[in-house]
């Protein structure tokens, strides 16, 4: 027989697969390997104004815990993106993504070349990490739930369809799968324990929603920025 916990589970579970941005005609394209260079340099150029965003929205949610374990467990996250000192982290490693890729790091870096539409779904999931409470900063998170299946998916397409990016390059992909198997387990068993009322188990679909829609907001705009506007065949 099924528990109230177990079916939150399910329907967590089930926005996290019907939902996740691994759908989205973008992603379906760059892991057949169908982007052009200048298609993949735009998009690690852009992603990576959502990579910087990470630690600034964990920090968020690291104050909204109420214990030193949560916020022991919680800042563990910002230290993974940020890393313990320069040169180390999940930031560091994106922007080797980019230089491997052809991307200078200062083009990355000065974010100039962001298109608008990143900048506002970026903004929009940090914000709502800023205003809402606990449970739904934490659901939000659980796109993690993806993330190791598309980091694997996307390890074996840039190995077998783009050998011009440099192998050294795609250590943030695997890093992600222990990670990201690590962190959605910890932030799943937050969600479950949290939910104690049919509202609070809506709450925390409907922000995982709000995430996937970020993420796939996020490549819409992407997938239809200007070529010519973005990196080129000769970043």
């Amino acid at each position: 027989m099924s528990t109230p916990r177990t079916r939150l589970e399910e329907r967590l579970r089930a926005v996290a697969q019907e939902r996740y941005h691994d759908r989205h005609p973008f992603n379906v394209r760059m892991h057949a390997g169908e982007l052009t260079p200048a298609e993949l340099r735009r998009w690690i150029l852009n992603r990576f104004h959502y990579q910087r965003h990470i630690p600034i929205k964990d920090a968020l949610i690291t104050a909204k815990l109420d214990t030193a374990r949560l916020r022991r467990m919680w800042l563990r996250r910002i230290q993974d993106h940020d890393g313990a000192a320069d040169g180390e982290g999940g930031i560091e490693r994106w922007l080797r993504l980019g230089e491997a890729a052809g991307l200078d790091r200062d083009r990355l870096l000065s974010g100039a070349e962001v298109v608008p539409a990143v900048r506002l779904a970026v903004d929009g999931y940090v914000n709502f990490c800023r205003l809402r409470g606990p449970l739904e900063a934490v659901a939000a998170s659980l796109t993690e739930l993806s993330a190791p299946g598309i980091m694997l998916t996307r390890i074996d397409a840039f190995e077998r369809y783009y050998p011009w990016i440099e192998r050294e390059g795609l250590a943030y992909f695997r890093n992600r799968v222990d990670q990201g198997r690590r962190d959605s387990t910890e932030a799943l068993d937050l969600v479950l324990t949290w939910a104690r009322s049919p509202e609070d188990e809506d709450r925390a679909v409907a922000a995982l929603a709000f995430k996937c829609d970020v993420l796939w907001s996020l490549l819409d705009a992407v997938e239809h920025a200007d070529t010519k506007d973005g990196p080129g065949e000769g970043a």
